[in-house]
């Protein structure tokens, strides 16, 4: 495996200017993408202690509750500050390029792609990923891709009413004809349309995709309202409740898939998996 080749914009983000262990709890939007993606991946995952490759896992916020559930982790990230603070969530961990896996073949029941797909601009690399993930994962086993929505960075700047500030109309324009931002309030990335993840997936050789929204219709609505009062919207608040509901309803019409920032893809490599 050769050292991971990440831009430096990314890796300069995340390791000086942005906390990514903080993220999903310092907003009801960030709590939501959390309980989202904790249900629905409880709601797939072969039972514990299944083994799961968390590639891209970052600082380990999903690793830490995926073994309190007894699954076997080992995260993999290009981000030196995120191993080091992932090394106390009871997996292993190791520096290493979603695109050049150090793991053997068919040597995982799961692999999780949570991050690498959004920040690798080029298809080409984005289709490297998926195929490592393919190739380490058992016949059979799961394959989870993540995906920023291609509208999320419009609905983002416009629940937080600033759309119309510092060219961010402008940037956001770019954003929807291209899928690529440039790297101001966020980082380098590609967004997604819901089709083209779904295609990119399928393309690579996965089987049986599933695509799902994370936070549903009450994404913007939870920043709108926190940037409204000021104030954190509480998990056990009405808001958030009703946010956690809509999520869960519009799984069944993929035309919502659109109002989510995140989207997951779900499916297999194709072959039996093995009877232990």
């Amino acid at each position: 495996m050769t050292a991971p080749q990440v831009a430096d914009e990314v890796l300069t983000y995340y390791s000086t200017h942005f906390d990514e262990h903080a993220r999903l709890g310092a907003s009801g939007a960030g709590v939501l993408e959390l309980v989202r993606t904790q249900e629905l991946l409880r709601r797939h995952l072969p039972a514990a202690p299944a083994s799961v490759l968390d590639v891209g896992g970052g600082p380990g916020v999903h690793a830490r509750w995926l073994v309190e559930d007894g699954y076997r982790v080992h995260l993999v990230d290009p981000v030196e500050r995120h191993v080091r603070e992932a090394a106390d969530a009871g997996c292993t961990v190791e520096l290493g390029d979603a695109r050049d896996l150090s793991a053997p073949d068919s040597s995982y029941d799961v692999v999780l792609l949570l991050g690498p797909l959004y920040h690798l601009t080029e298809r080409a690399d984005r289709e490297r990923v998926l195929v490592e993930a393919l190739r380490v994962v058992r016949p059979g086993g799961l394959v989870v891709a993540a995906g920023i929505q291609r509208y999320a960075a419009l609905f983002d700047h416009a629940a937080h009413g600033r759309l119309h500030l510092d060219g961010r109309e402008e940037r956001s324009g770019r954003v929807l004809a291209t899928g690529r931002n440039e790297g101001r309030e966020f980082t380098f990335a590609y967004f997604h349309r819901a089709e083209d993840l779904a295609a990119e997936v399928r393309d690579a050789g996965v089987i049986g995709t599933r695509l799902y929204g994370v936070e549903g219709p009450g994404d913007a609505l939870l920043k709108a309202a926190e940037t409204a009062t000021g104030r954190q919207v509480q998990r056990e608040s009405d808001l958030f409740t009703s946010a956690l509901a809509a999520a869960r309803m519009a799984e069944e019409h993929p035309e919502l898939l659109v109002a989510s920032s995140h989207l997951l893809a779900f499916g297999r490599r194709p072959g039996q998996a093995a009877r232990s």
